[in-house]
């Protein structure tokens, strides 16, 4: 049960990752697996599942408000941003994956 949750894990941050550049479809297929799996996880692939679903509805956020800001040209920067901490985010909960650990900063909204 361990390993296929973690290896589920491993998908779904790929899902996340290959969101950007599929326009966000994967991103969703990624988040739905995220929610379904969560239940049913043991204690740090549930906070893994739990972190990934929060970086998909917080980037959400932030790409709504930066899409309405690029108007304003701030929009732009924001973008760049956004894709940097989306990344980053992923990125650092693989590395706490492959190390059996729970996502670092697990609740904050930033890197």
């Amino acid at each position: 049960m361990s390993e296929a949750s973690s290896q589920m894990a491993r998908v779904v941050y790929a899902l996340l990752l290959i969101g950007l550049v599929t326009g966000g479809i994967t991103a969703v297929i990624g988040v739905v697996l995220a929610h379904l799996y969560a239940a049913d996880a043991p204690w740090p692939h549930k906070e893994h599942f739990r972190f990934q679903y929060r970086t998909f509805w917080i980037g959400l956020l932030y790409y709504l408000i930066a899409g309405i800001t690029t108007v304003a040209l701030i929009g732009w920067l924001l973008l760049v941003i956004i894709l940097a901490w989306w990344v980053v985010r992923c990125v650092r909960g693989l590395a706490s994956l492959a190390g059996s650990e729970p996502p670092a900063r697990l609740t904050t909204w930033g890197f």
